[in-house]
């Protein structure tokens, strides 16, 4: 089967005292979106799936648009810092020359939220419930950066602590190819061909 993670994208600024965050997406979010829908709207997909966050529900529905299918919210595919008050796009922080980019920097930044190996454990098992769903199929799962990276950490066999080993682009998508007999393969990183020539931010370094 061919399984599509999928990064949301672009999400609103959002800081509480109290509560949880969950931001919707931008402006520029639902723009990205929608070019991802249109993107993938020539590829049969057989499922969506998305977290239980708004912004890769947000993010999912231009790609259920015109198919036969409904979103099928996951909670086990949300962000390691899902319960967390605030949520400040790490563009933002960059652009601020904030404290937190500073600690980003020089890796001394310590992040809320669950603890990498129980992330990790939640993620693989999550993912590799929903392949064993869908032998045969191809299907998208809408989700987050950091659930990005713990599951193709899984497929190279990277050490744990390799939550950020890169930068998944906004709406980009990582395309694996899984075999019943238990093999993974990664066959796109960071696809991103949607957003070109758009003139939308895709991360941190680019604009389409």
């Amino acid at each position: 089967m061919e399984l599509l993670l999928i990064r949301h994208a672009l999400p609103i600024r959002r800081e509480l005292e109290v509560g949880v965050a969950d931001p919707e997406l931008s402006e520029i979010g639902h723009e990205q979106a929608r070019h991802l829908g249109q993107y993938l709207s020539s590829e049969h997909l057989d499922a969506v799936y998305a977290s239980s966050l708004r912004r890769a529900q947000q993010t999912a529905l231009p790609v259920v648009e015109h198919r036969d299918l409904q979103i099928v919210i996951e909670p086990d595919v949300a962000e390691y810092d899902k319960n967390s008050p605030e949520y400040v796009p790490v563009e933002e922080l960059k652009a601020t020359n904030d404290p937190r980019w500073l600690a980003m920097l020089d890796g001394t930044w310590e992040q809320d939220g669950e603890d990498e190996e129980t992330f990790n454990a939640r993620i693989i098992d999550a993912i590799e419930r929903i392949i064993g769903e869908h032998r045969g199929d191809r299907i998208a799962v809408v989700c987050h950066g950091g659930v990005i990276n713990a599951y193709l950490t899984h497929i190279l066999n990277l050490k744990v602590g390799s939550r950020g080993f890169f930068y998944p682009n906004y709406t980009s998508i990582h395309r694996v190819a899984a075999a019943s007999s238990g093999e993974r393969s990664i066959v796109t990183v960071n696809e991103t061909g949607h957003l070109r020539g758009t003139g939308l931010p895709m991360g941190l370094f680019q604009n389409g």
